[in-house]
């Protein structure tokens, strides 16, 4: 089968389509045959190496992936050839604690497909039956794709751990990522009064068109300070944060008496300043977040199917351009996921 495989880190360069053996599955697994994978940040982290974090080299990427069922293994239930799904991303050891408890991202033996394992650039994929879960039937393959990772990060960010309420303020930032036009629709979903920040004019109307009350173009100004005139000069009561260093100071600065900051990511570099005091006196919650659980992607996607919650695709590219998508996503081009479809 075509594959994308990583054998070091690098650039671009280090992505290869090559022709390696389709996989084979466990009993307790499915071969999927994949139609559609969307893109992440993850990607370029995994192509390009993170100091201190441990690869599988060579590993082929692709952590959001929707496909047909080729083949199911002998212990697999409820599953059969022919059958559209969509996969989690997550995999975890489904017998501790902390999976017992509905919170597999906090196991200790958890990791995400194309992170961990094989994911889905390529033509076929495994995975344990239980993560392969039906797509919406008012989704194409390319929809599904562009959801589970991003919209489980935000949905378990927003509703799991900050818990945001009806009427609260928030602030998300980086509207035109994927994580962040997911954001904005589920903070809709939720009643939620929303401003968002975005690098162009363009990306700030689409970000409106989601659902957005207030918008800021971050490359024109303070936008700290506008976040405290927007609200009356109160702050806002959750910070949806995945930028990192660059935003950090601002997000502090934004937050209201008793608001909640959480974080899922770093892109913008991970070394940071916290001044207790702030932290103390304002009576602040920093809460950190990854993933999510399948119980909460199977709610995703029923807001889906509804229509509560949409895919955001800024375009579809064939899995042989690979390399084009991962620059997209570099120079922060996009509005929304890019997608790899899969022939």
């Amino acid at each position: 089968m075509r594959a994308v495989v990583i054998h070091e880190h690098g650039d671009v360069d280090v992505l290869r389509l090559e022709e390696v053996p389709r996989p084979e599955p466990q009993p307790d697994e499915v071969l999927v045959r994949v139609q559609a994978v969307g893109l992440n940040h993850l990607d370029i982290w995994v192509r390009k190496g993170i100091p201190g974090v441990h690869y599988p080299l060579p590993i082929i990427p692709g952590s959001e992936v929707a496909g047909v069922v080729e083949e199911v293994g002998a212990a697999t239930r409820g599953i059969k050839a022919g059958d559209e799904v969509v996969l989690a991303p997550g995999l975890s050891c489904g017998r501790c604690h902390e999976c017992f408890s509905g919170h597999e991202e906090l196991c200790r033996f958890y990791g995400i497909l194309g992170e961990t394992r094989n994911g889905g650039c390529a033509e076929y994929v495994t995975i344990p039956y239980t993560s392969a879960l039906p797509r919406p039937r008012n989704l194409t393959a390319a929809q599904a794709a562009a959801m589970p990772l991003v919209f489980l990060t935000a949905w378990h960010m927003l509703v799991s751990r900050a818990g945001l309420r009806i009427g609260e303020w928030v602030l998300i930032h980086a509207a035109g990522s994927g994580v962040g036009s997911a954001a904005i629709q589920i903070a809709r979903l939720h009643h939620a009064r929303i401003i968002a920040t975005a690098s162009s004019d363009e990306k700030l109307a689409k970000a409106r068109e989601l659902g957005a009350d207030e918008v800021i173009n971050y490359r024109t100004g303070d936008w700290a300070s506008e976040v405290r005139r927007l609200t009356g000069k109160r702050g806002v009561d959750v910070v949806f944060e995945h930028v990192g260093a660059d935003t950090w100071e601002g997000s502090i600065l934004s937050l209201a008496k008793g608001g909640r900051l959480v974080i899922c990511g770093a892109t913008s570099g991970h070394e940071v300043k916290v001044d207790l005091r702030r932290l103390f006196f304002k009576g602040l919650s920093l809460l950190g977040s990854t993933m999510g659980s399948r119980a909460e992607l199977i709610e995703v996607f029923a807001h889906a199917t509804f229509g509560g919650l949409r895919p955001v695709i800024d375009r579809v590219l064939p899995l042989s351009e690979v390399r084009e998508a991962h620059q997209l996503l570099e120079r922060r081009e996009q509005f929304g996921k890019v997608v790899l479809s899969v022939p």
